[in-house]
């Protein structure tokens, strides 16, 4: 049972942004920080990614752990009540995720996901960053 009024939660979920969540924009200012220069959502491109460098071909895309269905991680815990709005809601956003890296994938890009989550050792985010933008298309 939701401990909230539907009015609460629609006030609630109207403050959830689509860009420029705090984890995004924590991930942005690492990467810069660290030198790379990117493009922001770049509508052109399938998915909208959130970092795309195009002199790269490489995109990277901050995922919130509980929108995108991150397995394994307890950010992603279904709701307890309107099981029968979220459930499907939740698994079509994953299903669009992997057919956007399908896509970017086939039209020669490189993508890289970040999680919500690992935004919490950003020591270690950084080094997956940094291999990533580094190395060359096609694995060199």
């Amino acid at each position: 049972m939701d401990t909230l009024s539907p009015k609460e939660r629609s006030e609630r979920m109207s403050l959830i942004r689509g860009a420029g969540s705090v984890p995004e924009m924590k991930l942005r200012r690492l990467v810069h920080r660290m030198g790379f220069r990117y493009r922001l959502h770049v509508k052109e491109l399938p998915g909208k990614p959130d970092l795309v460098f195009p002199a790269r071909n490489a995109v990277i895309f901050m995922h919130g752990c509980f929108w995108h269905r991150h397995e394994g991680c307890r950010l992603a815990r279904l709701p307890k009540s309107k099981l029968e709005f979220w459930k499907p809601k939740l698994e079509a956003n994953k299903e669009r995720d992997l057919r956007n890296q399908y896509q970017l994938e086939s039209l020669g890009w490189r993508v890289l996901v970040i999680w919500e989550c690992e935004m919490a050792d950003v020591e270690h985010v950084s080094v997956i960053i940094r291999e990533f933008l580094q190395k060359q298309k096609g694995g060199k």
